[in-house]
């Protein structure tokens, strides 16, 4: 069932696929099941959400205090560029460019996902390089373009890949030109 909604919800969207049709794909009979398995369609959505955070906070590394600023958002990007290689990876990138805003960077009040998390650390330690010379509130809008830009990029490959479109790019130079760009923009 959770990958039926994984793929369901990267295809019709969070908001626009029935549940009906998640339940259908997941080969059963009860229109409930997604009630009965996860509660709701926001239960389904975090347990989609908690198992590939949970992959890649497995490959995430808490950045040092002396890793600079392109080295923060390398600690950022690489694992979840990492996530293009498989289907449910790339599904999932494309559910994740439509919660965006959920991940609360730009309010100062991350999501509660995030809390005691690598990712977390990661953006903390991000907000610290760029806070001083911003001040609080550009620092904060631009973690948030961070996720914004981080999250439709990697959903726009996601897409292309599984619509068979050649890349300009392989992968290694995909997430190195992402680097720059993302490192570019938050030093601007």
């Amino acid at each position: 069932m959770l990958r039926a909604g994984e793929q369901r919800f990267a295809r019709d969207g969070v908001a626009g696929a029935k549940l009906s049709a998640v339940v259908r794909d997941a080969g059963q009979r009860n229109d409930s099941a997604v009630g009965y398995h996860f509660g709701s369609r926001q239960g389904l959505l975090t347990a989609i959400v908690a198992k590939h955070m949970g992959a890649m906070e497995a490959q995430r590394e808490v950045p040092g205090a002396d890793d600079d600023l392109v080295e923060v958002v390398r600690l950022i990007v690489a694992p979840t560029a990492a996530l293009l290689a498989t289907e449910d990876g790339r599904d999932f990138l494309r559910i994740i460019e439509q919660l965006a805003g959920w991940s609360g960077v730009g309010t100062g009040h991350p999501n509660e996902v995030l809390s005691g998390t690598v990712i977390g650390a990661q953006l903390e330690r991000l907000h610290a390089l760029i806070e001083p010379r911003l001040g609080t509130t550009i620092a904060r809008e631009r973690g948030a373009l961070l996720v914004t830009f981080l999250t439709a990029a990697l959903a726009e490959r996601a897409r292309a890949r599984e619509n068979g479109t050649r890349q300009r790019l392989g992968h290694e130079r995909f997430v190195d030109h992402l680097v720059n760009v993302l490192s570019g923009g938050l030093s601007a």
